[in-house]
């Protein structure tokens, strides 16, 4: 897909991290970028700093979603391209031993649903929603019409112990990857997924610095966390390449997570 200042598009999980990097990334090469995000404060700072639109969504919410898109397609037109890295999730044994009670207990089922509804579910519903809006888009070369990028995880493939929800929740992400790409190919809309292994994102920036070098020393090649901007450059090259569509890429300085 050719970009540039005519295009626009929606990264979620924006505001920081490994959205914040795509945002950023977009923007430099001319398109207009609308950032979903619950961060009210971080969202605004990177919109402004990248002459884009923050709004804020909730991507477990149904209404709040297509609210947002609503928003962002009256002010930059319909979006061709969706990147979406934001997520909820929890963790937990499927069953762990309680010293207090001296039995074993489950992770509840409620814990399981929220992590599906914060991966899984919104991943659907960005994704779906985004197409349909794609759909009503003049073809470009080859018939495209748009691209969408989900974030799911090497979790996907060698999740960790307490890693039940997040692990099964990021594999259905890859789930949807190759239906969704043949549902919407008559349409020219493709559909990828990156899976992440450990980046230095935020959510790692209260980390121990023990378990730092840790986990930096189990990647393989280079030995160090993964940078955020290199995220954001296969999500570009997955945009700008149109014959990348219905693939789950591992993104990870080949790494293979270890059990615990």
């Amino acid at each position: 897909m050719k970009i540039d200042s005519s295009t626009a598009a929606v990264v979620t999980g924006g505001a920081s991290g490994l959205g914040r990097a795509t945002a950023e990334a977009l923007a430099a090469a001319g398109v207009k970028v609308a950032i979903f995000d619950i961060n009210d404060a971080l969202g605004e700072e990177v919109a402004k700093a990248i002459g884009g639109l923050f709004v804020h969504v909730d991507i477990t919410d149904e209404q709040s979603v297509v609210d947002g898109f609503a928003t962002a397609r009256a002010a930059h037109g319909q979006e061709r391209i969706a990147v979406h890295c934001a997520m909820t999730s929890r963790r937990g044994k499927t069953l762990a031993f309680d010293k207090e009670t001296g039995r074993y207990r489950r992770t509840p089922t409620a814990d399981y649903e929220y992590g599906v509804a914060g991966i899984l579910t919104a991943s659907y519903r960005i994704g779906s929603i985004a197409a349909e809006g794609m759909a009503s888009l003049p073809e470009l070369e080859d018939g495209e019409r748009g691209a969408i990028v989900f974030t799911a995880s090497v979790a996907a493939q060698d999740a960790q112990i307490g890693q039940v929800i997040y692990g099964s929740a990021k594999a259905g992400v890859n789930g949807l990857v190759l239906p969704m790409a043949r549902d919407l190919m008559d349409l020219g809309i493709r559909v990828n997924s990156i899976m992440p292994g450990v980046f230095g994102t935020p959510l790692l920036g209260n980390m121990n610095p023990k378990v730092k070098e840790s986990l930096e020393a189990s990647v393989p090649f280079p030995k160090r966390l993964g940078k955020a901007e290199e995220y954001a450059s296969l999500a570009m090259e997955m945009v700008r390449n149109t014959y990348f569509n219905g693939q789950c890429v591992r993104l990870d300085g080949a790494i293979r997570m270890a059990p615990r």
